[in-house]
């Protein structure tokens, strides 16, 4: 397993992951197989979209704003319970074909790390797992 930090600056963001995760399958030295991605918190996530335009990355803070809003009427002490729903709707974790070496993303496709209590230090966690031979 390896792991690497991101530091977060807002208290939403989405910060391209991508770059660092093909880093480690590199260095891994994983040819074939997956790599799984987890987000080791509570109120963080990670998600798989769009790299091309920046507004939809804008668009899902909105969305989310409505889908899970920061409500007065939430009992958690932190005040940050909006948090939580986030990352309990987006996920903690990703599995990312490996092939040749590469990860296997579509064209416009990146990994996010999505924060949603910050700014922070976080941790993301990588798993390698070959594939079989045939």
């Amino acid at each position: 397993m390896k792991a690497f930090t991101v530091e977060t600056h807002d208290r939403v963001e989405f910060l391209s992951i991508t770059r660092q995760v093909a880093d480690h399958v590199k260095e891994a030295g994983l040819t074939d197989g997956v790599v799984l991605v987890f987000v080791p918190h509570t109120t963080a996530a990670v998600t798989i979209n769009e790299n091309a335009d920046p507004d939809v990355m804008r668009d899902m803070k909105t969305a989310l704003d409505k889908i899970a809003p920061n409500l007065a009427e939430f009992r958690h002490g932190e005040g940050n319970s909006d948090a939580h729903a986030r990352s309990s709707l987006i996920g903690c974790s990703k599995t990312i074909p490996v092939e040749k070496g590469r990860l296997a993303l579509g064209t416009w496709q990146d990994i996010y790390f999505c924060e949603f209590d910050g700014p922070r230090r976080r941790h993301v966690f990588l798993q390698f797992l070959a594939a079989m031979p045939a």
